[in-house]
């Protein structure tokens, strides 16, 4: 039995899933894979983007550098959005350091061919600026949830995040490498990683993490998790307009 038109691809990356098929179909000559490893850099804070990368099952991880090197992680993209779509269309330049945080599938497409679309195409405005405002909405958490929140908190949050785009994959990192992005020493990174092993929470051994009881740790960490969660299920779902005024907020028409 012939497949219809618009299954004939599995769209893994969500915001890609989301264009129209029309739009799918004009963008998809353009998009390439790319086999990028654990720590691989896709572009420096300050370079010049040529291609926005869609996530297939990687993740990126987006990083603020500061003077003296330190670094620190303000959000994060899997599947369910692309990286350098505003700033590859507008300024071309990355504010951020982007590195691969998750290896798995990824593609890549140049820049001319997303441009057209979203000046051509309101729906294209629209989810554009909807998934941008969402991601937005995910550094600004961070940034509260990195300033108030215990190391334990932030660690289950980032965990929790990290399971949903590896689909409950094992996950290997460091304690090293998790205080380098959470900001925080290494001896309160392992002290809260024990402490969720002990409440048999999580099992990590040798750099290998794994969640064993979910529903617990959702219970323990911070609100931060659940609500950028909950952004993210329904930025898919855009306003009439990409910018409406109204005293109580966004509305939908």
């Amino acid at each position: 039995m012939k497949k219809p038109k618009d299954e004939k691809l599995v769209h893994k990356n969500q915001l890609f899933g989301a264009f129209t098929p029309e739009a799918r179909d004009r963008i998809q000559p353009f998009m390439k894979p790319v086999d990028l490893k654990l720590g691989a850099t896709v572009c420096e804070a300050g370079g010049l983007l040529t291609h926005v990368y869609f996530p297939e099952g990687s993740v990126l991880s987006l990083l603020t550098i500061l003077e003296n090197g330190s670094e620190i992680e303000c959000a994060n993209i899997g599947r369910e959005g692309a990286f350098g779509l505003f700033s590859a269309m507008y300024s071309r330049v990355s504010y951020n350091r982007c590195t691969v945080q998750l290896e798995g599938p990824m593609l890549r497409c140049e820049i001319q061919p997303l441009l057209t679309e979203f000046q051509n195409s309101s729906h294209m405005q629209n989810l554009l600026v909807s998934y941008s405002e969402t991601l937005l909405s995910q550094v600004m958490q961070t940034v509260a949830c990195n300033s108030l929140h215990s190391v334990e908190e932030r660690l289950s949050r980032w965990l929790l995040m990290m399971a949903d785009r590896a689909e409950g994959e094992t996950l290997t990192y460091t304690h090293e490498f998790l205080a380098r992005i959470m900001g925080a020493n290494r001896t309160s990174v392992t002290f809260a990683a024990q402490s969720l092993q002990n409440q048999g929470l999580i099992s990590y051994r040798r750099g290998m993490m794994q969640i064993r009881d979910r529903a617990r740790l959702e219970a323990i960490t911070c609100e931060c998790y659940a609500i950028v969660k909950a952004r993210f299920d329904a930025f898919l779902c855009p306003p009439a307009s990409a910018v409406q005024e109204a005293r109580n907020g966004r509305i939908q028409q």
